[in-house]
Order: structure tokens, then C-alpha cells, then sequence
């Protein structure tokens, strides 16, 4: 064990210093993490992603054996393009009492903490083990943890519980949204635009699915209501639309990327299978008077199912006893925590593995990881079964 250890503060530098957008590697972080806990002692495993640019990590402190409390956290953040810093985004600054950086909150702060931690915890006669588990691609769909759960309860330790340490100014939040991505492309015919009547406008009719979306939005606002969350209802709205070549030319593509946000409980494909309809029914009849190869696709990306901890949640038990909190909370947002309870959806729908883009809104799944709950194996189905997940509170900042 190192004479002395590094600080909060020179820890949570260092791991902000590593620049970790989502569409770059982890790996230098991931070294730095582990030679941090080789210097102490603590074992740990990494799962590397399939093109070896990232990986995941797990370790471990105190007995062998299952069991335990398992600490998550993602190394990667959200970009800098298009933000305007006033410091380096990748050098932590003190200001007002305040530290500064590139995914100091969100949640580097908290891998810091726990990483101060170790020389703690090993210093405790713990009677069970505590896990620490570092992700990749949280903020781009919670992927890149879900081969390293594939491991637990077959050739690593499965934690009986995990706390999630996302920024949520200390609440204990025990339920999140969950999160469908759709991608929908409108083609139509391009021509010279002083014949617009030969042409069809891709631009044009896609904005009137953008205008389907808002009303989607509106019925969902009136048609489930969870006042736990804010706002209390599902969500639906367009991040991106991008179509056209020139003002002069009839548009013969156009793509818009749209999200929908649920309730635990409410019905994902609501959205999509409704715009379906409207694509089905009112535009492409129209579309197709003019070109019958015009098409109207959408493709689903990809998501984070929505997460509800179980009335008997010893994550959360444990959680208000570590806060001292009187109630627990939710949040509109996703986060790690549903990956890890994959295995617990309803046999219906284990939508947290993977689904290939279909068109007109379906998923399609593909072989490989996605399983119904009975197909799962043997060592998956009693990981899905006993692993309890917490979004814990971290504050946001150190």
C-alpha cells in the first residue's frame, strides 16, 4: 500500500484531465484507475469493448465470494462542441468554492469519491465485499456496461446490490424515465423547384410529422399521469432535422431524430406505432400520387428502459440509511441502473440488450445477446434475479 494516497481533489483532477466524450477511448482513464487500486492492493478485471478502444472495469475489497455492494460509475462524458467554457473543460478550477470540469458532476466526482475511499474500506474489517464498477458509453445509450454484467454470477462476483452514484444533489432516487431513440427518414422525388408540382418535399412533409409529434406529445401529457416525476407524464420531442440540397431543388430527403421519454409503467411504443399510422394513412397516399417510390421509414435506435426499484429494494433501505433521507425521488433522465436490472423486465420485453433498426417504428431483434427472461442462461437469469439497483445520491460538485 502507498505510503499516502492522492485526495478527493487531485483524484477528481486527474480523471477530469482525461478527456472521455463518449466517441473516444476510456482506456488511458481506465489504466490510470487501475494502477490506482494495484497500488493498493484491490484486485480488478477489465471487459473490453468488441473494437478494444474502451473498456470496462470491476474490482473488488474484502471476502471472496458473492454478495456485497457494488459502486457504479461511467467514465465518459458529454461533449464540449458548441459550449462556452470560461476555463479549460479539462483542467479542474476552483471557483466560488466550486470545482470545475468536464464531467465533474456527471460522474467523475463520484469515481473520485469512491476511489478516496479505498484506503478506508480497506482498512475495515468488512464483512462483505464492496465492488467498484467503471462503465463506458453511459451517456450514449448505457452500452458499454452491459458486457461486464453479462460476468456477474458466472466468472465475476454478482453484488446483491449496486448503487448508481449519479449527480441527484443527494435524494435517493429510486425510479428514471425510461428512453426510446428513432431516426426517420422521408424521401421523396427531387426536382428543379420551378416545377415543385412534379417534385414531393421531403422537407415539407416531414415537418408535418414534426407537427404529429408535438400532438403525440400532447395526448401523452393528458393520458398517463405520475406526479413522482417531472414533468409527471411521458414526453416526445424532435432533437435534430436535416434535409435538402439547395433553395433551388425540391428536397428529395429529410431526416429527423426524435425521442421519447416514458413512465415506468407506460406502453414505449405508443409513440411510434401512432406516427405510423399518421405516416401510413395521411402522408404517403399523398406522397405516392406523385412518386410511388416515395417512403417514409423509421428506424429504431436504440434505449434505455425505464427503472423502478422494488418495494423491498435493500439498495434503497440502505441508501436512506447512508443519507439520513425521509423520502425518495425520481428523475426525467436515464442512467446505468436499468442495464443492471436487464434481466428483471417482464418476460415480454427485454428491451435493455439489443434490437436492430427496423422501419415504420419496429424493433427487431437480433440474435445474439437479446433473450427473453426464461431463454437467459442459468448464471444471467440468477444475476437478473438478485441484483437490487439504487440511483445514489452524489452532490453536484465536490
Amino acid at each position: 500500500m502507498p505510503a499516502s494516497s492522492p485526495s478527493l481533489r487531485e483524484l477528481l483532477a486527474k480523471l477530469v484531465a482525461f478527456d472521455t466524450t463518449s466517441t473516444k477511448s476510456n482506456l488511458e482513464l481506465i489504466a490510470y484507475v487501475k494502477d490506482y487500486l494495484d497500488s493498493h492492493g484491490v484486485a480488478s478485471t477489465l471487459t473490453p469493448s468488441e473494437d478494444g478502444k474502451k473498456a470496462s472495469m470491476f474490482a473488488w475489497m474484502g471476502p471472496d465470494g458473492e454478495g456485497g455492494i457494488g459502486l457504479s460509475g461511467h467514465s465518459d462524458c458529454v461533449p464540449i462542441e458548441g459550449q462556452t467554457w470560461s476555463s479549460d473543460p479539462f483542467k479542474l478550477e476552483l471557483r466560488d468554492g466550486k470545482l470545475y470540469g468536464r464531467g465533474a458532476c456527471d460522474m467523475k466526482g463520484f469515481l473520485a469519491c469512491v476511489l478516496a475511499s479505498v484506503p478506508l474500506f480497506l482498512s475495515r474489517p468488512l464483512k462483505e465485499p464492496v465492488h467498484i464498477i467503471v462503465s463506458y458509453d453511459e451517456e450514449v445509450g448505457c452500452t458499454g456496461v452491459r458486457p461486464l454484467i453479462a460476468r456477474l454470477g458466472s466468472d465475476l462476483p454478482q453484488p446483491r446490490a449496486i448503487i448508481v452514484g449519479e449527480p441527484t444533489t443527494m435524494a435517493v432516487v429510486e425510479a428514471h424515465k425510461g428512453v426510446d431513440t428513432y431516426r426517420t427518414v422521408v424521401t421523396g422525388r427531387e426536382v428543379h423547384s420551378s416545377l415543385p408540382q412534379l417534385g414531393v418535399n421531403a422537407i415539407s412533409f416531414a415537418a408535418e410529422l414534426v407537427k404529429e409529434i408535438d400532438r403525440i406529445g400532447t395526448s401523452l401529457a393528458t393520458s398517463q399521469i405520475n406526479d413522482r416525476f417531472h414533468p409527471p407524464f411521458s414526453t416526445v420531442q424532435v432533437g435534430t432535422i436535416e434535409g435538402g440540397t439547395a433553395a433551388n431543388i425540391v428536397p428529395k430527403t429529410c431526416e429527423l431524430h426524435w425521442q421519447v421519454r416514458s413512465l415506468p409503467k407506460a406502453d414505449p411504443g405508443f409513440a411510434s406505432e401512432w406516427l405510423k399510422a399518421y405516416a401510413d394513412e395521411k402522408l404517403l397516399p399523398r406522397m405516392r400520387r406523385v412518386a410511388l417510390a416515395a417512403s417514409i421509414e423509421t428506424h429504431y435506435q436504440g434505449s434505455v428502459p425505464a427503472f423502478l426499484a422494488k418495494p423491498s429494494s435493500e439498495a434503497v433501505a440502505l441508501a436512506r440509511a447512508l443519507t439520513g433521507a425521509n423520502a425518495t425521488s425520481t428523475v426525467s433522465y436515464g442512467n446505468g441502473g436499468r442495464a443492471v436490472r436487464a434481466g428483471r423486465l417482464p418476460d415480454r420485453d427485454l428491451r435493455s440488450w439489443r434490437y436492430r433498426a427496423g422501419p415504420c417504428g419496429r424493433r427487431v431483434r437480433d440474435a445474439g445477446p437479446t433473450r427473453r427472461l426464461h431463454d437467459l442462461p442459468p448464471h444471467a437469469r440468477r444475476t437478473a434475479s438478485r441484483i437490487d439497483v439504487i440511483v445514489m445520491p452524489t452532490k453536484a460538485g465536490i
